[in-house]
């Protein structure tokens, strides 16, 4: 059950310990945000902009199996090009937006650990129960997609985009901001993208979801999912599948999850039926064993 304590608290008490959650967390981003502004050398030369490099692990890795498989379209990123600014503070304010995000991804974990402490009172002992861990796969998660996004996704972006041409008459000169926002944004979505088995998790506990909901539209998250892989990847089918296959993996998993939601749900309804049916096989009997206590007693009595 509810502690007391959290049942008697008003609103203006609810809305001052989520301040001090939303506080906490502002300050660890503020903090690690300041940290990669600080070390800003390996920030951009070791991290932003290594995926177009032809050093980064992802290129080396691709250009090794394109040898062995003949395959060279799969190497990639070989000739890096150079990045321009156009305005005199672009580099600064560049300098400032990578910070924030190097500041939020590397945070998460502790900021979703605030919002967690704040919803965890709300919860009874058994939802407590059932979601222990949350915190852990859930940051788990979203390492994994930022891992993911920059890896895999980043390098094959930047390779298709940084080189495409539309005729040989247009000179491409991508700025650094372009090349930034390219890069945060395809890892903080795939941060997002990968935490579809926690949404799952949460919508099979209140019901909106099932396994058969899922089962029946998974051809349509499939071609949602294809879809998505074509539009951020180089135009091969390599690139395609290898964007695409932890994503389907990652629905499938999502259906197992529900899949077990729904059958705790079950085992706890059999359960709290148990009792009572119980107790109604128990009335009849009772009734039974009366009524022959009463035959026996007037068989009994004297004519």
């Amino acid at each position: 059950m509810v502690k007391s304590k959290e049942t008697e608290m008003s609103f203006l008490d609810h809305l001052e310990v989520m301040r001090w959650h939303l506080l906490r967390s502002i300050l660890a981003v503020v903090i690690m945000a300041l940290v990669a502004f600080v070390f800003k050398e390996i920030v951009f030369d070791k991290i932003i902009l290594a995926p177009k490099e032809p050093h980064f692990p992802t290129n080396r890795w691709l250009c090794q199996l394109g040898e062995i498989l003949g395959l060279e379209r799969i190497c990639i990123n070989q000739n890096p090009f150079s990045l321009q600014t156009v305005k005199m503070a672009e580099q600064f304010s560049m300098h400032i937006i990578v910070s924030l995000v190097a500041g939020i991804v590397i945070a998460f974990p502790y900021v979703f650990f605030e919002i967690w402490r704040f919803i965890i009172p709300a919860l009874y002992d058994k939802e407590k129960q059932t979601a222990n861990g949350a915190v852990f796969f859930t940051s788990l998660l979203f390492v994994l997609g930022v891992g993911f996004g920059y890896y895999i996704i980043s390098p094959l972006s930047v390779n298709f985009l940084g080189n495409y041409k539309v005729s040989e008459s247009v000179i491409s000169a991508p700025t650094l901001r372009s090349y930034v926002q390219t890069i945060t944004s395809v890892v903080l979505a795939s941060g997002i993208v990968f935490q579809l088995p926690i949404l799952i998790y949460f919508l099979s506990k209140v019901g909106l979801v099932t396994p058969d909901f899922l089962k029946k539209y998974r051809r349509h998250s499939l071609i949602l999912i294809v879809t998505l892989s074509a539009i951020i990847t180089p135009p091969d089918v390599f690139s395609q599948v290898l964007v695409a296959l932890p994503l389907m993996v990652l629905y499938e998993i999502g259906i197992g999850i529900s899949k077990r939601i729904m059958r705790q749900q079950e085992e706890a309804m059999a359960a709290y039926d148990k009792p009572k049916k119980s107790s109604k096989k128990a009335e009849p009997a009772e009734k039974q064993e009366s009524t022959k206590e009463e035959v026996s007693t007037k068989k009994q009595k004297p004519e």
